[in-house]
This record gives structure tokens, sequence and C-alpha cells, in this order.
């Protein structure tokens, strides 16, 4: 009886000791690299600040993790959720329309009654687009119109929206509003070149609108182009209806042909002055204005443009980090559970219903407008990272992986890892916010491994953050035997 007591004793003790070692190896695990910790707190950026998850592809723990359910601003990472929700629940190959509808008669080429744009939240309509569907319009033999240029904007729900609001930044284009009719992002593009023999600057505008009239003529500097923009002084004044571009500074010879982008008008006078432009350009006669409205029910469109496929979209969206075209994708997927118009808060219940399909629950979630480009939106680096498994096993997951920036080739990272072993090997979205760094995606290692990073940054010091994170991509690419 002893001697089996005493084994027993022994038993309890070895099974103690291996729980106690296989715990103390789960939180090793658990601990970020020596190294990447370092280089945190070199940036002064404390490890509360940090929440990270890294897991191989198919192990059934992570590697190593950092506060990973803490809620965090992921900044444009989120476009991650965002694409590849719509990847699944609209297909890689939607695409959106726009249609041009007649309402009045036609006769003799001539329309006795309005135009009606009716647009369907296309994500990117170039101006080449644009000049596409009026070319398609004037080929119907359309000549003249007697009315006015109706919008039908109603496939999202109208809802207010103040371009300063985010930073004090209303021309920024990444501060324009999605819309259902959205033409050219709502963006003027100012091209300056230098005129030598005499002495200024060649200033034009694309698309040239006739509701934005330019002054000033800048002269030309010597010296290194440096911060051009402050040099031209400019300053940008307008209503809903006509803007004014006035620079009165310097610009350095050494720019050469440089360009600048600013959203100027509302959408409506923007998409008037598009039309006008387009219309009149291709022997169109046109004298009416623009206004609101819709299209009759059971109406059959003259002209159709049709969208690029959704997987290019994509692709824009998170190589080129887009926040516009996020938002319009992000209000498309309202109408994927719920009639039109589209809105936000249904957008957001799409999102969470198709989360739930693949079983994954996302307690701290917090969805504004499905780009990033937010104060509010949170997610935790563990969710960030179940999202990237789920979409690895996904049928989608060509298209999904392939939208993503190649570390050192393209996109928001063409310019980092360089010199890194890890180039080429890494396919990241980048966030960045103030006070907001960001990384998620997915690294490929030698072994034949593949990994899904993330990392959150949120602190005043986040600015200083590239180092560690890019450290971060390249230790997992390095260390992954």
């Amino acid at each position: 009886m002893c001697v089996r007591a005493t084994l027993l004793r022994r038993g309890v003790a070895v099974l103690a000791a291996w729980l106690v070692a296989s715990l103390t190896s789960v939180d090793a695990l658990a601990l970020l690299p020596r190294a990447v910790e370092r280089a945190f707190l070199d940036q002064r950026i404390p490890l509360s600040a940090v929440s990270a998850y890294v897991q191989e592809i198919g192990a059934p723990r992570p590697l190593f993790t950092q506060r990973p359910l803490q809620a965090m601003n992921p900044a444009s990472t989120m476009k991650l959720l965002t694409t590849f929700a719509a990847l699944e629940l609209l297909g890689p190959d939607y695409r959106w329309t726009t249609e041009a509808y007649a309402d009045g008669l036609i006769a003799g080429g001539v329309l006795e009654g309005n135009l009606v744009l009716k647009g369907r939240g296309d994500p990117k309509i170039t101006i080449e687009q644009f000049q596409e569907l009026v070319a398609r319009l004037r080929a119907t033999g359309l000549s003249k119109i007697r009315g006015d240029l109706v919008l039908d904007r109603t496939y999202f729900a109208a809802a207010p929206h103040d371009p300063s609001a985010f930073d004090s930044e209303p021309l920024r284009p990444y501060n324009v509003g999605p819309d259902a009719l959205l033409i050219n992002f709502k963006t003027v593009r100012f091209v300056f070149s230098p005129n030598v023999a005499r002495d200024n600057v060649d200033i034009r505008i694309e698309p040239p609108l006739d509701s934005v009239a330019v002054h000033g003529e800048p002269r030309l500097s010597s010296g290194d182009c440096g911060d051009w923009r402050a040099g031209l002084q400019a300053v940008f004044t307008g209503r809903a209806d006509a803007a004014d571009a006035t620079f009165s500074g310097r610009y350095p010879i050494a720019c050469g042909e440089r360009d600048w982008y600013v959203a100027l008008l509302d959408h409506p006078h923007y998409t008037l002055g598009m039309f006008e432009h387009s219309w009149l350009e291709i022997g169109g006669s046109f004298s009416g204005t623009v206004r609101e409205g819709r299209a009759r029910t059971g109406a059959k469109p003259i002209a159709t443009l049709e969208s690029a496929p959704l997987y290019a979209m994509v692709s824009d969206i998170n190589k080129l980090s887009n926040n516009v075209m996020a938002r319009q994708v992000f209000l498309t997927l309202s109408t994927t559970a719920f009639p039109p118009p589209a809105t936000t808060e249904n957008a957001a219940k799409a999102v969470e219903r198709w989360l739930r399909g693949h079983k994954l629950r996302f307690p701290e979630l917090v969805l504004e407008n499905g780009s990033g480009l937010s104060r509010h939106e949170r997610i935790a680096s563990q969710s960030m990272a179940r999202l990237l498994i789920a979409a690895d096993a996904s049928k989608v997951r060509g298209e999904f992986v392939s939208s993503l920036a190649v570390a050192a080739i393209d996109g928001t990272v063409r310019k980092r890892f360089q010199n890194d072993n890890v180039a080429d090997q890494a396919f990241l979205k980048t966030g960045t916010l103030e006070g907001v760094r960001a990384i998620a995606g997915y690294v490929f290692a030698p072994t034949g491994k593949r990994f899904v990073v993330v990392c959150f940054v949120n602190h005043p010091n986040a600015s200083r953050a590239q180092p560690p994170l890019d450290l971060l991509v390249q230790w997992v690419y390095d260390n992954a035997r």
C-alpha cells in the first residue's frame, strides 16, 4: 500500500512538472521575439500599446501573441474584412452598372425631356469610363437634350457627410463621401509644368470643368523641389456648384511636372460639369441644369456602363489603400442582405451575418464605414488573424491574396523591405492614421510554411512604428523553421 502511494505521489509530481513545463512553454510562445520587443521600446512605444498575433496556417496554436484580445484601431487593415466579405458575398466577377434613361420622347435625335443617370455604387468610374458612357448615348443617335440632367442616387441612402470631420482636411480626396453615382472620386487634378521661356508655370486641370476657375501665375524658382505645394501658396475657395483655385507663389524648376488632386464641388455639380464637357465635346447639345430624381420604374436604359470586375476593385483597394472605393464596396454589401437603399448600418449587419456563417465571432468588432478611415472602428489582432486564416481556406483565396501589396514590389509596401530576404515573400495590408500603425497579411517562409502576421500599434508615437513592424515580418520569415 505504501509502495502504491509512493508511486502515485511520484506520478502526480511528474504530471505536475509536465504541466508546469507545458504552461511555461506556452507562455514563452506567447511573448514577442526579444528583438521585436526591443525595436518597439527603442522607438519609445510601450508594449502595452502593441497587439500582435502570428500563427502558422494549419498549426493548432499561435507562434506568439501580444495582447491578442485587445480591441484596437486597425486603420486601413480593416479593408481586409470588407474586401474578403465582398469577394464571397458578391463574387469575384461582380460588376456594378450605371444606366442612362430618357425621361421623354426622342425624335430626330432630340430628347424632349430629361436625361436620367442612375448609379448603383460603382466604386471607380474614371474620366475615360464616363466618356465611354456619354459616347454610347451619342451612338444611339441622340444629339440634343431639351431637359435637365437628373441624377438618381437613391441606391445608397442619403446620409450627411462632413469631409472635414475626420481630420479638418475637406479637400483631400480620401475624405470624399460615398455616393451611388460617384464620378472620378469627385476630384480635380491640377497639373503643373515649368515654362522656362515665359518664366512661369503652365497649369491645366483634369477634367477641364468650366465651373472650376484657375487664377494666378506662379513664378519659377531654383533649388530643390522640396515642399512645392506650400511654395505655390494655393488658395481654394468654392461653393457646391463652382470653385476657384489661386496659385500666387513659386514653383521650383527641379520639380518638373507634378500633380495635385483636390476634391472640389459637390457630387451633383461635379457630375454635371463632367457631362457638359464630355457631351459638348462629341457634338451634343445641352443647356439644362442638374437636379435629383428617380428613373421611372420599369423603364429601359438607353445606355449602360458596366464596371470592372470586383476582383480588380479589391486589388486597388488593398494595394493602394483607397478609402473611397472601400466605402463604396462596404455599402454595396448592405444590398446582399437588405433591399436598397444601402446604409452603413445594414452593411455592418450583413458583414456580421457573414462572419457567423464562418463561425467567426468577434465581440469587440466595431464597423463604421469598412475602410479603416475612422476613429471608432475596432478589431483585435487575434480576430484579424482568424479572418486571414479563413480567407486562406476560402474559394476566393487567390483573388484575396493577390490583392495585397507585395513586399518591396508594389502598393503601400513598394519601398519597404527592399534589402530584406522577405522581399517578394510577404503579401500585406498596411494601416496608417495619426496615432495608429498596423500591418496584416501573409508571410511565405522558405521552408514552405505559411504564416499570418497581424500587428496593431495604437500610441502617440505610432508614427515611429514602421521599423519594428517590418522587423516582425522579417523575423517570421527568417525564423519560421
